[in-house]
């Protein structure tokens, strides 16, 4: 399967068919390039509050709940383009609001032949959990596609090892991370814990992240990452364990190949078997304390 992994720079747009023409334009390239899943990063879909007035985008509140008006447009005309265009998108996320008044950080993975599904994400950051008001999700999915099984872990989620496991565990061979971060610290943080994730689980991890800055959005206004694809450095996969990185900070697409049958081997016969061997770790309860130091003598 060949992944294309977006480094998606926010943009102020003057008008909806903007969008439209941009995403179309995205699409479209990747789906010439060969790419059959495409993956949008997270809280790109904020772009969209550009099109409310100054005032409301100005503002981080007033900007999420008017992120309420695009969802069904939003859904619209990715569902149209996965058919248009017979690929998969994994779609950038976005604030999703529902009947009790809580808005939720959703990506929606959408297949060509029409049906889509949804990932809330589980653990907020500090950010959306003390400003946004953004509220966790409670439930996993393992979307199966005509591509194999997929997980998504959205940003801080696959920071989570038992998150993503659970996941794994459940039958996915490749996780999605569609990330936004505003320092290169926070790009260290997910990206590591990409390559981490796909060690432990012996799996395929994606990530795409937003790029560029938007002034004028107080919930997107910095964006530092660069995409990548990562497997567990074991037989017939890359040493570094890289199948492909972006550069930092550039609006681009990442394109990956990826086979399951190469990390189904390694989980059967690698190197080490860290699949397998997950389960060893379980039930040891808290560390015991061992006293080595010397016992301070009182005066």
């Amino acid at each position: 399967m060949r992944i294309a992994a977006a480094q998606y720079p926010i943009e102020l747009l003057a008008s909806w068919d903007a969008y439209r023409m941009k995403l179309e334009s995205w699409v479209g390239e990747a789906a010439g390039n060969g790419a059959e899943l495409l993956l949008f990063p997270e809280y790109g879909g904020m772009e969209l509050a550009s099109l409310l007035d100054e005032n409301s985008r100005g503002d981080l509140k007033a900007s999420i709940e008017g992120m309420k008006q695009f969802v069904e447009p939003f859904l619209e005309l990715h569902a149209e383009l996965a058919r248009r265009y017979g690929v998969h998108i994994a779609a950038a996320s976005l604030p999703v609001g529902n009947s009790v008044g809580q808005f939720h950080n959703v990506t929606h993975l959408f297949s060509p032949d029409g049906p889509y599904s949804s990932q809330e994400k589980i653990v907020m950051t500090r950010f959306e959990r003390e400003l946004w008001g953004i509220e966790g999700g409670n439930r996993l999915r393992l979307f199966e596609t005509d591509l194999g099984p997929i997980g998504i872990a959205i940003c801080y989620d696959a920071e989570f090892p038992l998150l993503v496991h659970r996941l794994c565990d459940s039958g996915a061979r490749l996780i999605l991370v569609p990330s936004c971060t505003d320092a290169v610290a926070g790009y260290s943080r997910v990206n590591i814990a990409c390559r981490a994730r796909a060690i432990e689980n012996q799996c395929y991890v994606a990530m795409a992240p937003t790029v560029g800055e938007a002034p004028w959005s107080p919930a997107v206004d910095v964006n530092v990452g660069a995409a990548g694809v990562y497997a567990p450095p074991d037989r017939g996969l890359p040493d570094t364990g890289i199948i492909a990185e972006g550069a930092l900070n550039g609006a681009q697409w990442l394109y990956a190949d990826i086979d399951f049958t190469h990390t189904e081997r390694v989980r059967r016969d690698g190197q080490v078997l860290n699949s397998r061997d997950w389960a060893e770790q379980e039930g040891l309860g808290r560390a015991e304390r061992v006293q080595l130091s010397r016992a301070v003598k009182s005066a």
